[in-house]
C-alpha cells in the first residue's frame, strides 16, 4: 500500500476553481481499481495551501493513475493556478482504518 501526499499552493483568487477541478479528479480517481482513498484538505492556517492524501494498492496503481485522462486533465487545468510547483511524497501507511 502506498500513500501519496501532495502539497499544492494555489494562487489567490483561484481556490474555488482548484477545488472544483480537484473534485472531478477525486470522483474519477475513487473509481480506479487501484485507488483506496483520495482526500482533499485545505489548510486552516496557510491561505491557498491544499493537501491531497491519496492511497493506492501499489506503485503500479500510482503509475496507472498518472496516465488516466482525468488526472492529465486535472494537472493541465490546475497548473496555471499554482503559486509554486506542487510537491508530492510517497509514504508507506503503517496504521490506518
Amino acid at each position: 500500500m502506498i500513500a501519496y501526499c501532495v502539497e499544492v499552493y494555489v494562487k489567490q483568487g483561484h481556490e474555488d476553481d482548484f477545488i472544483k477541478a480537484t473534485e472531478d479528479n477525486h470522483l474519477n480517481t475513487i473509481r480506479e481499481t487501484g485507488n483506496i482513498r483520495f482526500d482533499l484538505c485545505r489548510s486552516s492556517e496557510t491561505e491557498g495551501l491544499f493537501f491531497l492524501y491519496e492511497v493506492y494498492r501499489d506503485e503500479v496503481s500510482v503509475v496507472a493513475h498518472k496516465e488516466t485522462d482525468h488526472y492529465l486533465k486535472w494537472r493541465e487545468t490546475v497548473e496555471p493556478w499554482m503559486a509554486k510547483k506542487r510537491f508530492g511524497r510517497m509514504f508507506e501507511p503503517l496504521f490506518y482504518t
